[in-house]
């Protein structure tokens, strides 16, 4: 026998009931393939672009910005703090190494970050094409800005006032592009990097322009020459417990952990995916269950069509699989087309996300991903036992005999 061409006739037949189970399945595993997509494609992210920064220095208020802004640079800074005291801590003896960031512009959604040769050795940057900045008002791509902004080495650009947006362009001073970073596979991908000098003289040029309605803070910002963070690492574990402790009660600045922040930032969006991952587990069970009143209501129905299987050879163990059989071609099925369902949704979702440095793509795949094709293989079976079960109880005499 056939047992595919038999199954797919048999599920051709009931196509209205078939195509509702397949529904079924592909809805729950299109959900929990996104929420396994995005929830790994987020964890990745979080420690790979905070893998070897232990602390990060800056203005006061809520840790979870600060993180956010100078680490992964999603948020708006918590503030400036002065250069002075931010190049006292560098020197700590506790402190390996300290990068300082600069932040405040933009081109095109892409944030402009002032800083040193430390944070090309933090991130262990190399260049594609070109070379480093070296004066001020030149810049090195990242690849992602490279790729989609479509600059080139010896392209020039004018900057935007703040963090999105183009609306207040710096039209005084123009970067010249002098290099292109390798792809790193992390947020440096999607930052422009310059000298803090750049930083200082952009917002010069602002305050000359706008003296009369530009806050007293941003006179104090040039004058006192303040940054935005210190991305921090220690040189001895005992750091860990110290230093960060003294940050906070003894300057005016705060310190906060990119792993403890990643970790709350994390279970923050961990109760919204539990949420929607029972929401998922209950669309398969409603599937599971429909896979199996459908089977159930089916064999009854063919009843006789088994008998004279039976007659003509087949046995019980061959019928038994036969209806196992469709139940997990059902559920393979559906949970293919939720696969695909679930990636293109993804991608989806990130082409119309619009924080570039945090963007999510359907357009990768995990190992992991294959447990799903096996839940629903097994949700598939256990919804087919007990009607293929039902096979041992036909009484092939009294079937044929009866009365169709």
């Amino acid at each position: 026998m056939n047992i595919l061409k038999i199954s797919s006739k048999n599920l051709v037949r009931n196509k209205l009931t078939t195509i509702l189970n397949i529904i079924l399945v592909a809805f729950g595993v299109g959900i929990l393939s996104v929420l396994f997509l995005a929830s790994t494609q987020i964890n990745n992210k979080l420690e790979n672009n905070a893998k070897d920064i232990d602390l990060v220095v800056g203005a006061k208020g809520s840790p979870l910005q600060l993180i956010l802004s100078s680490v992964y640079h999603i948020d708006n800074p918590t503030g400036n703090i002065p250069a002075k005291d931010a190049y006292q801590l560098m020197h700590n003896p506790m402190v390996k190494r300290a990068v300082p960031l600069a932040l405040g512009d933009n081109y095109n959604g892409y944030r402009i970050v002032g800083t040193d040769s430390s944070f090309l050795n933090l991130y262990g940057l190399s260049i594609q094409k070109g070379s480093y900045w070296h004066q001020d008002l030149e810049v090195t791509l990242g690849s992602n800005v490279a790729q989609t902004s479509g600059l080139k080495i010896g392209d020039s650009f004018f900057g935007a006032h703040g963090l999105t947006g183009s609306g207040d362009i710096h039209k005084k001073y123009a970067y010249q592009v002098k290099g292109i970073l390798k792809p790193q596979g992390n947020i440096t991908d999607n930052l422009i990097l310059t000298n803090i000098g750049s930083v200082y003289k952009m917002h010069e040029e602002k305050h000359a322009e706008n003296h009369k309605h530009t806050a007293a803070e941003e006179a104090k910002e040039i004058n006192d020459k303040q940054i935005t963070a210190l991305l921090i690492q220690y040189k001895s574990p005992m750091s860990v417990i110290v230093f960060p402790r003294m940050v906070n009660q003894s300057t005016n600045m705060q310190a906060a952990s990119p792993a403890m922040e990643s970790a709350r930032l994390f279970s923050l969006i961990g109760v919204g995916i539990d949420t929607l991952r029972w929401f998922a587990i209950f669309i398969m069970g409603v599937a599971a269950l429909s896979i199996f009143i459908s089977l159930y209501n089916a064999m009854k129905e063919r009843k006789y069509d088994l008998a004279i299987m039976r007659c003509l050879g087949a046995s019980k163990p061959k019928l038994f699989f036969l209806v196992m059989f469709e139940g997990v071609l059902v559920t393979f099925i559906g949970t293919c087309l939720g696969l695909l369902i679930g990636h293109a949704a993804l991608e989806v979702i990130g082409i119309y996300q619009e924080a570039s440095q945090a963007k999510l793509t359907g357009l990768t795949a995990f190992p992991q991903e294959i447990y799903l094709i096996w839940v629903g293989l097994f949700i598939g079976a256990l919804a087919s036992l007990i009607p293929a079960m039902q096979i041992y109880k036909v009484d092939i005499a009294a079937t044929l005999t009866k009365d169709r």
